[in-house]
């Protein structure tokens, strides 16, 4: 049998009736587990009771959510950690797994906060970014040059021909330096994804 809740004012009540719907008590609205999941990342409080017994069933629906995750293809749980787990109930260090996965978890959280700070700060502080289109400019306005020192002038209307193909040249290296500097958006836009899931 589970605990009875102690909550605070900033907890939510979650209530949990018998034909399974989960009811938020704080916006009186029915509320699903992936509204859960959401909460939980949006760091908001909140207990799920047992609306009959009022026992504190949260465990068991963060266990859900979990599963739920899993299931949806989302596997953060190795198979060889959830054996390992599973080994330790009812072995005598069970009463000291929880503690340790909790501080193990406020570790990696803490750490993981850093490593998007670091990875942050290497995309926006780094002067290599910062002056990537100055040097894709710089690069195509050396391959303008090298490629007009091999093309002769020879007068006047080949001039004009020469012009054009600057006038091109140009038009060209400015719609490939709109494409790298997209590219390099998708590219910051994919790193800052793959950093806010790890």
């Amino acid at each position: 049998m589970a605990d009875k809740t102690d909550t605070n004012e900033e907890t939510i009540v979650i209530k949990k009736y018998a034909n399974r719907r989960l009811y938020n008590t704080k916006k009186s609205s029915y509320v699903t587990l992936d509204h859960l999941a959401e909460m939980v990342r949006e760091g908001q409080d909140f207990v799920v009771t047992d609306a009959k017994s009022g026992d504190d069933i949260t465990r068991s629906v963060l266990t859900q959510i979990i599963f739920e995750e899993e299931s949806k293809g989302h596997n953060m749980l190795p198979t060889k950690f959830l054996r390992q787990l599973i080994g330790l109930y009812g072995d005598s260090v069970q009463g000291f797994v929880p503690g340790y996965l909790e501080a193990s978890m406020e570790a990696f959280a803490k750490n993981q906060d850093d490593l998007r700070d670091q990875m942050q700060g290497a995309i926006t502080g780094n002067p290599a970014m910062a002056g990537f289109e100055a040097l894709a400019r710089q690069n195509m306005d050396w391959f303008d040059s090298a490629m007009r020192m091999f093309t002769p002038s020879v007068d006047v209307s080949s001039e004009k021909a020469e012009s054009a193909t600057v006038s091109a040249n140009q038009e060209a290296s400015d719609v490939e330096l709109g494409d790298l500097k997209t590219q390099l958006a998708q590219m910051q836009d994919q790193l800052s994804k793959l950093v806010d899931k790890s």
